[in-house]
């Protein structure tokens, strides 16, 4: 076994429940049931294991965490460890008076998500009317109330000629930080990809936009840029290596290295709290499947990438290749690396990119409700 180092952070999917429909939702294509949901009592127990065992900050996601009458419970437990919590929501369904209470129990950061800035193309990605307007306003109240802000706008095709526009507004909203994350390719989103993948010309004028940006704004707001991967040179560090610094867990107590987990064949996930996390975290079949570097094969193996990037992403490899122990596809040395690059010229190429969004219904592919 590699030596095993402390995890640092877990993202909490308290809920798959979400009033929101958007097409590149990376939650998994059949959901589990509301009714399957971790109730309060084992949310508070993993989250006890989970400072016992060294975790510094928790995501509360979903879904729609705020869905969960008992979040200001979790929180407080959470605040109670000196563990940093992050709250990341569509914030369409929250009032001010909730986000005061959820601050006076020791919440630390709001993270929102935005689809777009004109209205009806918001109402459109995201299949809730007026979002946009809910969205600005809690936004708001947030500075008031005197929370650090993240503004997350996942761009694709549609949307991205408006990032000089949403890098205003994250500075007007009083934001900390953005993080204009490109779509990454799991679930929802690998079903929509026709229709979400960005031109390569696309991707270049965003970074462009995104490092003028981080020139001007300096000090004043933090921005992430992280560009799709099937436009890559090199593959991302995915969750800083399997089972390496990051524990997610699903709504139904599911134990995975990373949200897409699920999406390789034959990996089984404990649950808690039938299982300790603790031992979860030490013994667990699914996060020794991948952990540290005796897994890799070429040219992974004896690349002197290994150890910065851990041979990028399993769950990528796993639909791109077939085979998740492949080096990942966004990797120029990864035989498969042009079929991928070709495969996004192709899709992005699309005449006027109208390719019609396929939208999460409820009684379709597990609703979550």
């Amino acid at each position: 076994m590699p030596n095993l180092s402390l995890p640092t952070g877990l993202l909490a999917e308290l809920t798959y429940r979400c009033p929101l429909q958007c097409p590149y939702c990376y939650n998994p294509l059949e959901l589990t049931k509301a009714d399957k949901d971790l109730d309060t009592a084992a949310w508070l127990s993993v989250f006890e294991q989970a400072a016992d065992l060294g975790v510094l900050h928790v995501h509360l996601s979903g879904g729609e965490p705020t869905l969960r009458p008992d979040l200001e419970e979790l929180v407080a437990c959470l605040a109670n460890r000196g563990v940093y919590t992050n709250l990341i929501t569509a914030a369409v369904n929250i009032s001010k008076e909730r986000l005061q209470g959820l601050k006076d129990v020791g919440l630390n950061h709001v993270q929102i998500s935005f689809q777009s800035l004109d209205k009806d193309r918001a109402d459109n990605l995201s299949q809730y009317k007026g979002g946009l307007a809910k969205k600005i306003e809690a936004a708001k109240w947030l500075r008031e109330i005197g929370l650090p802000l993240t503004v997350n706008v996942p761009f694709h095709r549609n949307n991205l000629d408006e990032l000089d526009g949403i890098i205003d507004m994250s500075v007007d909203l009083g934001a900390h930080r953005i993080e204009i994350a490109q779509v990454q390719y799991y679930g929802w989103a690998l079903l929509n990809r026709a229709a979400l993948m960005p031109t390569r010309e696309q991707v270049a004028e965003a970074m462009e936009i995104a490092d003028a940006a981080k020139k001007k704004y300096l000090g004043i707001l933090n921005i992430d840029h992280v560009i799709t991967d099937y436009y890559a040179k090199y593959p991302k560090p995915c969750m800083g290596g399997w089972g390496a610094e990051i524990i997610n867990i699903t709504p139904d107590g599911r134990v995975m290295p990373c949200h897409a987990a699920g999406t390789i064949p034959g990996l089984e996930f404990d649950r808690v709290p039938d299982t300790p996390l603790k031992q979860i975290w030490e013994m667990s079949s699914a996060f020794q499947k991948f952990r540290g570097f005796d897994w890799m094969v070429e040219p992974c193996r004896s690349c002197d990438r290994k150890e910065i990037d851990f041979g990028g992403c399993r769950c990528q490899a796993m639909a791109l290749t077939g085979d998740a122990a492949q080096a990942d596809p966004a990797c120029t040395l990864s035989p498969h690396h042009e079929r991928m690059r070709d495969m996004a010229v192709e899709e992005a190429a699309v005449e006027g990119g109208e390719v019609p969004f396929t939208y999460r219904k409820i009684g379709s592919l597990g609703d979550g409700v």
